[in-house]
């Protein structure tokens, strides 16, 4: 069973110099040499964290390991090693893969695992299934928690391990389907990868993972883990720490203390640490000695739909670089059968030779139904048609790719060309459209800084305090305590109790002001499911974060800034909107809440989600909501779900509610 204070994360091992060693012909990949590495190192593996002698990074388990005179583990967390795998039998997590696990995909023979890693089973074609040894890792608190949480993972190693340059399209497609196929029993992933191709998967990734719910982070490392001066450690740390305290629901790349949305990133350097960089979109996280989140960037999900893998990539897709002197029999032998799409990289914004041949054949290949998607040369900036070099390359059929890069425009347009519910005008279409945050809208690559006076500010304000009064008066259930506030009248007319003079106010200051409020409202609203009230939060609330931060690549409904106000954490219970909203069998709110980007899969300080609570009160019409949004059972769910179910043998219609829920 699942802890309520335990996250699970699948890591997937494709390769890379992260895991390798010095072999005769320079570094070379060894089979679990990552994973008995890992186990050994107390920081990524400590299976006596539970026990009274594990300091586990605290004083007084330090002091109780020092009074027993050390005899469980070394004092040295960072450098000691944990107790070996035949004193402790480790827990263990079931894996799925498409290809052999265990004894099947050949362990080598003198490997300690190898004696004691579980044979796997096909459980239908081309499914295998393990119970693969988990690692754990100390608890941790994150940022602005009260609650500590350790990370529990196993490691799911590719056989043979690859090297980033091998890498294809059919490896990005397996690595998409084994996410799927573990998406139910993991809370986040993580994919160790060579660097070379890294950006490439982690943009292919963003599009095959379609609705995607959970956090994905791709990450590698310059030099292997095996050497004494690394940064594996560090990016494989990181990467761990964000996947398991935080719910960030995109595919993303972790490098150098550094979340960037993966299908905006691009390789900078083959002999720094700093190898990735993002040239045209802030990164998500900066993790220094706080993990600092830019939840306005977040995309969130606000369709109702479940997560699932495109498994089609096509393969007649190529890249050409335009180069003083390019002929048109040049690009016409590029783009020939059976080349669908091509990526063409332009000079500077978009601008390309106007000689006649080169017109002309770029003209004659998009008459063909050749898709060409135009990008820019430069790492910075986007094409556009403010010269006449580029408006005439448009004018030739050519599609804008804004800011893609070119790593990015490859992928999207091989997803987009193997669907083939799309016509060739609708994949025009789309290549120009933000899908996955990949490209930044037309109207808003140099957006106009709109402030929001003070005046404006003050307004906004009265108007909170006035629903926020009219909210609190109305009778509550189980609603989240909010002291009164007496600061307005119902009507929005000062309060004659107040005596304290006005002092003067900044809009920064009176911006904050709201965003502090707008959480209590919130939850106040999905409590007592007035819609009207929760619209307004949701709207208002969005025009107040994006005075506080940098705009969001994605507005959802109601002017709602991707990762705000509407998954706000009550500081007590842990619960979000969504909670409450299930709790309270406010039906409507509930979905509104979904279509705001509410994520599915947050657990309260319990490890209960949205879902348990829906099925534990019994609303059903939330239940479906849920699913249909991609919610499963997760943390503590399991075993209190399995014990509700057992108990309601004699009601056939509670029984049905587990069972739609995966009990």
């Amino acid at each position: 069973m699942e802890a309520a204070d335990e996250s699970r994360v699948l890591v997937i091992y494709t390769g890379g110099t992260i895991g390798m060693l010095v072999g005769q012909q320079g570094y070379v990949p060894e089979p679990y040499f990552l994973t008995e590495t890992l186990r050994s190192q107390s920081r990524f593996h400590d299976p006596l964290q539970d026990s009274l002698f594990s300091h586990s990074g605290t004083v007084q388990r330090f002091r109780n390991w020092s009074r027993a005179g050390g005899r469980s583990e070394s004092p040295q967390r960072n450098s000691g090693s944990a107790t070996p795998m035949s004193d402790h039998l480790l827990p263990t997590l079931c894996v799925r893969s498409t290809r052999p696990i265990g004894h099947s995909s050949g362990l080598v023979p003198d490997s300690p695992l190898s004696k004691e890693h579980p044979r796997c089973t096909m459980v239908s074609e081309n499914v295998y299934e393990a119970h693969l040894p988990s690692l754990v890792t100390p608890r941790s608190k994150t940022p602005g928690s009260s609650v500590s949480k350790s990370i529990r993972y196993a490691i799911l190693e590719w056989n043979p391990l690859l090297d980033s340059s091998n890498m294809d399209m059919s490896d990005w497609i397996r690595i998409a389907t084994e996410i799927e196929l573990n998406y139910k029993t993991f809370d986040a992933f993580v994919i160790l990868h060579g660097t070379d191709t890294m950006s490439y998967t982690s943009s292919a990734l963003s599009f095959l993972l379609e609705d995607l719910g959970k956090t994905v982070i791709i990450t590698g490392a310059q030099i292997p883990l095996s050497q004494l001066r690394n940064d594996a450690t560090d990016n494989l740390m990181g990467a761990l720490s964000i996947a398991g305290h935080y719910i960030i629901p995109e595919c993303c790349l972790y490098f150098n203390h550094t979340l960037f949305r993966g299908n905006r990133v691009t390789k900078v350097s083959s002999n720094e640490l700093n190898a990735f960089d993002s040239p045209n979109f802030v990164p998500l996280v900066k993790v220094g000695i706080d993990i600092v989140v830019n939840w306005n960037n977040v995309i969130r999900q606000t369709g109702m739909r479940r997560f699932k893998s495109h498994k089609h990539l096509s393969p007649y897709v190529a890249t050409l670089r335009l180069f003083p002197g390019i002929t048109g029999a040049t690009i016409s032998a590029f783009c020939a059968e059976p080349t669908r799409g091509v990526v063409l990289e332009t000079f500077g914004a978009g601008n390309a030779p106007q000689r006649k041949d080169v017109i002309d054949a770029l003209k004659k290949a998009c008459d063909r139904g050749i898709i060409i998607v135009a990008i820019s040369q430069c790492m910075k900036g986007a094409v556009s048609d403010a010269y006449e070099t580029g408006r005439t390359l448009m004018q030739s059929g050519a599609v804008p790719g804004i800011d893609m890069t070119p790593e990015c425009a490859l992928s999207k347009l091989a997803y987009l060309l193997a669907k083939p519910e799309l016509s060739l005008k609708e994949v025009r279409e789309l290549m120009g459209i933000p899908l996955r945050g990949e490209l930044t809208r037309s109207s808003s690559i140099a957006p106009s800084a709109s402030r929001v006076t003070l005046d404006q500010n003050m307004e906004n304000i009265q108007g909170v305090l006035s629903k926020f009064v009219q909210l609190s008066a109305r009778p509550l259930n189980s609603a989240p305590r909010i002291p009164h506030i007496n600061i307005l009248s119902e009507t929005g007319e000062p309060d004659p109790r107040q005596t304290a003079a006005p002092w003067s106010w900044t809009a920064a200051e009176a911006a904050s002001t709201e965003a502090v409020l707008y959480p209590f409202l919130v939850h106040l609203a999905a409590s007592k499911n007035d819609i009207e009230a929760l619209k307004s939060c949701l709207g208002a609330a969005g025009a107040v974060e994006s005075t506080l931060g940098p705009p969001a690549t994605e507005t959802p409904k109601y002017g709602l800034i991707a990762g705000g106000i509407v998954n706000c954490l009550e500081s007590a219970s842990g619960r979000s909107p969504l909670h409450v909203a299930s709790l309270n069998g406010s039906t409507e709110s509930a979905r509104l809440l979904l279509q705001s980007g509410a994520l599915v899969h947050l657990r309260d300080t319990l490890g209960h989600t949205a879902l348990y609570y829906a099925a534990r009160q019994q609303h059903e019409s939330i239940v479906d909501a849920l699913i249909q949004a991609g919610a499963t059972l997760g943390g503590a769910d399991r075993k209190f779900a399995q014990f509700l179910y057992s108990e309601a043998e004699g009601s056939p219609d509670v029984v049905a509610l587990w069972k739609k829920c995966g009990v």
